[in-house]
């Protein structure tokens, strides 16, 4: 080693700064690989060979990584997409549809990406196995959407869910329920890599196992391993094989994506040599979406910019509402073919996105991770949509679920629909306080879900309940003070008030 150093010195005296960062380079990425190899050995088995192909994934990312000089976008090249690049959605849907929907229907696989926990919400487990409406989970509603289509059309839409080593077991429990349920579910693993200590670049566990003192040592790398791990998993080609072309993917959580037979019928029936490979759904960013990724147009190719990528002198620039006025919602329809070609040529080229961490400890990690999203620039003819915001409905904190769980919604073979009685289209902008975080906590603070037809803006902090049959219209804000406690009486009207202080209703 000490010889190594000695002619890493003379590298540098002689003016090899060039030189001396690509030895480091190799040097570290040569201490990896041989930590990587000491993990594999702490096994054997189908979990070495599946360790040993989720490795070759990191062992490349990680590469890639270590060769990144400064941010991955020269601000100064960055352009609006041409016109023609973002298609209003109204346009693709004024075409009509065909006589015979079944034939595109045929052709396409929906593909939830379910690697996520609800701890955000308070829950263990699976994210999708949370309640959200009438007693049902987001993977209850998933699948009485594609059942739906598949009895109204006499078709065979198939469900495919990307787990993660985090979700599988517990999903495949809950799977058996629909065994009499007319819709196909397969299921394949996203990789599983290894946290990096942020100081030595090393993993962080001593062996492959998830639990114990190695629980915190691995991760999902995020949705862009979607690609890498379908292929891996053999369910692509199975597809292929069964005449499938194309996959609809999206978020779990996000209730507002649906199958939808416009955008199916646009891909299905562009000629061959035209074909689009990739179609993103955006939609006008509000106030509220500021930190979405949005479609730029980048040497040449249309190309997803995630805040993440953006240099800190322009990150203002970048959430402005006038300059970039759409997000994408991570509402995808992808090709199968040319994701098959694209992993074959090793062609897929997605931006890493490092997330730091710091583990309960106090160690600080990082992960490398990619989205599915920045891949659009490898793929032929890709074309954003402009959808309405409908089709984006995330649910993500207890203030998303108390919009869904509201009578704004009404609920049809899984599909949540805005209600007609509301007078304009606008979601309100609800905001609950840390007393409603955990979905059991907020679910004891409703004795019932207030009508909020007629609501604009809802704030709620501190110590705060409701009683049964509450209506909340306008703005409302309801503050209780520390030490305080507000109960909103049962049968109230709140319009356009402000609630603080201390308001107990006592049973006497």
């Amino acid at each position: 080693m000490a010889l190594f150093v000695q002619g890493l010195c003379k590298q540098v005296a002689n003016g090899g700064m060039a030189q001396f960062q690509e030895m480091m380079r190799q040097q570290l990425e040569s201490s990896m690989h041989a930590e990587l190899e000491k993990l594999l050995d702490t096994t054997t088995g189908p979990e070495r060979e599946v360790s040993k192909k989720d490795f070759e994934g990191f062992k490349s990312l990680f590469h890639r990584f270590l060769q990144v000089k400064g941010p991955s976008v020269e601000w100064i090249k960055i352009q609006r997409p041409p016109e023609d690049s973002i298609q209003p959605y109204d346009k693709i849907a004024a075409r009509g549809l065909p006589d015979n929907v079944a034939n595109s229907l045929d052709k396409l696989v929906v593909v939830k990406l379910n690697g996520g926990l609800g701890t955000s919400m308070g829950c263990k487990g699976p994210k999708s196995l949370i309640s959200v409406r009438n007693e049902n989970t987001f993977l209850d509603l998933t699948v009485q959407q594609i059942e739906h289509l598949n009895k109204t059309y006499n078709t065979d839409v198939p469900l495919v869910l990307m787990n993660s080593f985090n979700t599988d077991e517990d999903t495949k429990k809950i799977l058996q329920k629909y065994t009499h349920h007319r819709v196909k579910i397969h299921t394949f693993n996203q990789s599983r890599y290894p946290r990096v200590n942020k100081e030595s670049l090393l993993p962080v566990s001593t062996n492959l196992s998830t639990s114990g003192q190695n629980s915190d040592g691995w991760y999902p790398p995020g949705h862009g391993d979607i690609y890498a791990s379908f292929y891996n998993s053999g369910l692509l080609d199975q597809l292929i094989a069964q005449g499938k072309e194309y996959i609809f993917v999206s978020n779990i959580d996000n209730l507002g994506a649906t199958v939808d037979l416009h955008i199916l019928h646009h891909l299905v029936s562009q000629p061959n040599g035209k074909r689009c490979e990739f179609v993103m759904e955006v939609t006008d960013k509000t106030r509220a979406d500021v930190k979405g990724g949005t479609l730029i147009e980048y040497e040449g190719k249309l190309r997803l910019l995630e805040i993440a990528q953006v240099p800190k002198a322009h990150v203002d620039e970048f959430k402005s509402v006038s300059k970039f006025k759409i997000f994408n919602t991570n509402n995808l329809w992808i090709s199968l073919a040319a994701i098959k070609r694209l992993q074959e040529q090793q062609a897929m080229d997605m931006e890493i996105i490092v997330n730091p961490k710091t583990l309960d400890g106090g160690q600080n990690v990082i992960q490398l991770e990619t989205a599915v999203g920045a891949a659009i620039k490898c793929f032929d003819n890709a074309l954003g949509i402009n959808v309405p915001r409908s089709r984006f409905l995330p649910v993500k904190t207890t203030s998303d679920l108390l919009l869904v769980m509201s009578n704004l919604y009404s609920l049809d073979a899984g599909s949540l629909t805005m209600s007609p009685k509301r007078e304009f289209p606008t979601t309100p902008h609800v905001k609950l306080g840390s007393s409603f975080t955990k979905v059991q906590e907020y679910l004891t603070r409703f004795e019932s879900i207030p009508d909020m037809l007629e609501l604009d803006h809802l704030t709620v902090s501190g110590d705060v309940t409701f009683g049964k049959n509450v209506s909340l219209k306008g703005t409302v804000i309801i503050i209780a003070n520390h030490g305080d406690r507000i109960d909103i009486p049962a049968g109230s009207m709140l319009e356009n008030k402000i609630v603080s202080g201390n308001l107990r209703i006592l049973d006497h």
